[in-house]
């Protein structure tokens, strides 16, 4: 997962080979969404059940669910990987109403630089966020788990890149 966010990162220092526009390339045609669902859904239910059960929770450890639920919500709609910014996965994912206003109540606090600790917990996100985890892991038990081979086209890559690299 590390590779495929830094590939769609708009953060780039220095780039001296072909190797990232390569990979970039690649990655739309060997995107597993199966296993990218399973891997935010895990994030996403792990981190609720540590962080957002009690009365009171710390505040911004709600992102920590929110994310990858959203992600996950994404794989499921568009097959494909995700965008990093989070206000993306919101507007495109999240229904106008009670939920949308918590969660934009919650990012303007935090791009206002303001303390998020503990407070009683949202009930509208914690439900959302419940329903949506339960939901997302039924829908993830359809999948077809099998994962093509990459291994040839990765192999390939690597071997232009060490061509490329030997010749520089």
């Amino acid at each position: 997962m590390f590779f495929k966010k830094q590939l769609r990162s708009g953060i780039v220092y220095y780039q001296a080979f072909s190797t990232i526009e390569q990979m970039q390339e690649l990655s739309k045609s060997i995107f597993a969404p199966n296993s990218c669902l399973h891997h935010y859904l895990n994030m996403a239910t792990n981190n609720f059940r540590e962080y957002l059960q009690g009365e009171e929770v710390r505040i911004k450890k709600y992102f920590y669910v929110l994310r990858p639920v959203l992600v996950a919500g994404w794989i499921e709609k568009n097959n494909e990987f995700p965008p990093l910014e989070f206000s993306i996965l919101v507007n495109h994912l999240v229904p106008e109403g009670s939920l949308m206003n918590e969660i934009n109540t919650l990012l303007k606090r935090q791009l206002d630089g303001e303390e998020l600790d503990k407070e009683p917990k949202i009930q509208v996100i914690n439900q959302f966020l419940n329903e949506e985890i339960k939901r997302l892991r039924e829908y993830a038990n359809t999948l077809n788990n099998d994962i093509p081979n990459f291994t040839p086209k990765l192999d390939l890559l690597f071997r232009h890149t060490l061509e490329e690299v030997w010749k520089w």
